[in-house]
């Protein structure tokens, strides 16, 4: 029985444990509530591994430029549009979310919260002064995200201007990235359990009407990622890379198509770069480069989800946000997705990072926890994507690619 559980792929696991979960919750009604408990056990294990995972992924993305150097002709313009893509994504997560509204409406009386913090009152110089860390082990403890984010960040820098010295810490903080991505496929593998659990909740006690709601959050993450992917990458390949649009996704279907099947960007990683190479004609130094520090540190999928479940949670539970935390919301999310190893479940684990940054109740990541995998499945093939468009753009801009490459595999 075991060794069936085990061979059955987790996502298909996790849609059965959704579909399983609200039928007993229709069925079952208010006292569904009682297995709530199996949920909370798990979102309490997703958040055990927030600060470990952002510290080690983090540090580790910014070793892996290899030499500041780096940071010159291929890095810089790999940097800025990542950058610059995931603050768009972000931006258009809280656009969809303010203009169509998938939480407005929804009952939440019927839930036991617990207490539901104020709005934000940080001032922008509160902000700034907030990012330095007093006490990179209070911050540690806090979780407070932005000053664990620069630290981390500061720390990674350091080691690389440390040159030979930084070398032993480098596989340091590589293998606890690795170790912290082992640890969290283990904590996934209770997904399909608090899956279960969360949905015959919220079925069973806020009944159709939250139904309704997750199903709206639902397409309204597909909707974005799809704007993201033909938008902003079929621009970026059309008007900087000057490449036929058509081509570029014909060539990295290979890699979308995994990267929605294991929802992980990692797992990805090999087919994504045999793609862009083989198919993009992108050099292997730009793609080798490119590609591994984008799965790493480019999730704008993950970025625009975070923009709109947090504008999600704040209509479920009322919590009014004015300009100061869109702001906030812009930039943590953008950094939070940076912070999110490339494996399933990562976008869940940054939620309580951007909630309590702005005052949404923590409650709203059971709410959504169970169709986060359906969501989970598009964000990563966004990610994915997007690695591949920065990969192609900068090498045209570079001179690393092959275009008689590029063609003759489209030929074939």
């Amino acid at each position: 029985m075991v060794r069936f559980w085990f061979k059955v792929p987790l996502w298909q696991r996790v849609i059965a444990a959704l579909v399983l979960g609200i039928a007993v919750g229709i069925w079952w009604g208010p006292e569904a509530a009682s297995i709530k408990w199996i949920g909370d056990f798990f979102i309490k294990s997703v958040k055990m591994l927030v600060v470990p995972l952002i510290f080690f992924s983090l540090v580790s993305g910014v070793t892996a430029i290899g030499d500041l150097r780096k940071l010159g002709a291929v890095g810089g313009r790999a940097m800025l549009l990542f950058v610059v893509t995931g603050q768009i994504a972000v931006w258009m997560g809280l656009f969809l979310g303010s203009m169509l509204k998938p939480g407005e409406g929804l009952d939440t009386s019927r839930l036991e919260l617990g207490t539901v913090p104020p709005p934000n009152e940080t001032t922008a110089v509160d902000m700034i002064l907030s990012m330095i860390p007093e006490s990179p082990v209070r911050v540690m403890a806090d979780a407070q995200v932005l000053p664990l984010i620069v630290f981390a960040m500061l720390i990674g820098v350091g080691i690389l201007m440390a040159k030979e010295e930084g070398h032993p810490l480098i596989k340091i903080f590589d293998a606890g990235s690795v170790v912290m991505q082992k640890v969290t496929m283990i904590v996934m593998e209770l997904t399909p359990f608090g899956v279960f659990a969360l949905m015959a909740w919220v079925a069973g006690t806020l009944g159709q009407d939250a139904l309704i709601a997750l199903a709206k959050l639902v397409g309204l993450n597909y909707l974005g990622c799809i704007l993201i992917i033909v938008g902003i990458y079929g621009a970026m390949i059309h008007f900087l890379a000057r490449l036929p649009v058509h081509d570029f996704f014909r060539g990295i279907v290979d890699a979308m198509a995994v990267s929605y099947s294991t929802a992980s960007s990692n797992a990805t990683l090999p087919v994504t770069m045999r793609c862009t190479e083989r198919n993009l004609g992108v050099s292997n130094a730009v793609a080798s480069f490119v590609v591994s520090l984008g799965a790493t540190i480019n999730m704008n999928g993950t970025a625009m989800y975070l923009g709109l479940a947090t504008l999600f949670g704040a209509q479920v539970f009322g919590v009014e946000l004015d300009w100061g935390a869109y702001f906030l919301i812009s930039i943590l999310s953008t950094l939070g997705a940076v912070g999110a190893a490339g494996i399933p479940g990562a976008g869940l684990i940054m939620m309580a990072l951007v909630f309590g940054a702005v005052g949404v109740p923590l409650e709203t990541i059971a709410l959504v926890a169970g169709v986060d995998r359906i969501m989970d499945m598009m964000r990563t093939t966004t990610n994915v994507s997007g690695d591949a468009a920065v990969a192609t753009t900068v090498a045209v801009m570079t001179g690393e690619i092959d275009r008689a490459e590029m063609i003759s595999a489209d030929d074939v």
